[in-house]
């Protein structure tokens, strides 16, 4: 694969970041990449395999926060009180957890550099917040109006206007996603208009990518 404007290493995929705050439409448009046959990496399925069973995170999770482990996996009800507006709690999972998930990211990644793949899809949730658009080539945010996402959010079983309040002043706002994204796809709109945006992505990135950014906002 040659590299886009010079810019990327020989051999290995462009890397396109996914994100968006909760309940922006994330999940579903990762399926309409996939859907253009474009590999993609979800960090979330990848966090709930290292709570289940086997998986990597249960013992230290067990370890720092004790009684949340239950018949050999992360009991994520037990844990969610345990981090329920303690930052110093979150803090320590988030130190758990990162690590592993980067081992996973890097495994996928060099699988399809073994397909010569031209092209995948990173779906990280807290991208900005973890500063993981720095290992991304480029970003694109879904995003929608703040009343969209809130009824989206809420009409979820258990969730309350105060655990929304809460997990999003742990998320960055949509605005300055917006303003950091290279692309940003519309939620709001019907599916056909985000399928759009998706091929035009997808159909750039692979024919013309444009020239990165000089500088990426902190």
């Amino acid at each position: 694969m040659s590299s886009p404007k010079g810019s990327l290493a020989e051999g290995r995929p462009i890397i396109l970041a996914l994100t968006g705050s909760i309940g922006m439409g994330k999940s579903e448009t990762a399926r309409m990449f996939r859907a253009l046959d474009i590999p993609v990496y979800d960090a979330d399925a990848s966090v709930h395999a290292l709570y289940d069973v086997g998986g990597k995170a249960v013992a230290p999770i067990g370890e720092a926060f004790p009684g949340t482990v239950r018949d050999g996996a992360v009991d994520r009800a037990l844990l969610s009180r345990e981090l329920a507006g303690d930052t110093t709690a979150w803090k320590r999972l988030e130190a758990i957890i990162h690590p592993l998930v980067g081992e996973v990211q890097r495994d996928f990644l060099v699988a399809e550099i073994g397909k010569g793949t031209p092209l995948v899809v990173m779906d990280v949730p807290l991208l900005f917040e973890t500063n993981g658009h720095h290992r991304a080539d480029y970003v694109a945010v879904v995003s929608a109006p703040e009343h969209v996402q809130r009824k989206r959010v809420l009409e979820r079983p258990g969730m309350t206007e105060e655990k929304l309040d809460e997990i999003m002043a742990r998320q960055l706002h949509d605005d300055h996603k917006r303003a950091r994204a290279d692309f940003v796809i519309p939620t709001d709109r019907g599916l056909d208009v985000a399928r759009e945006h998706v091929a035009a992505i997808v159909r750039i990135l692979l024919t013309d990518p444009p020239a990165k950014q000089a500088e990426r906002l902190p």
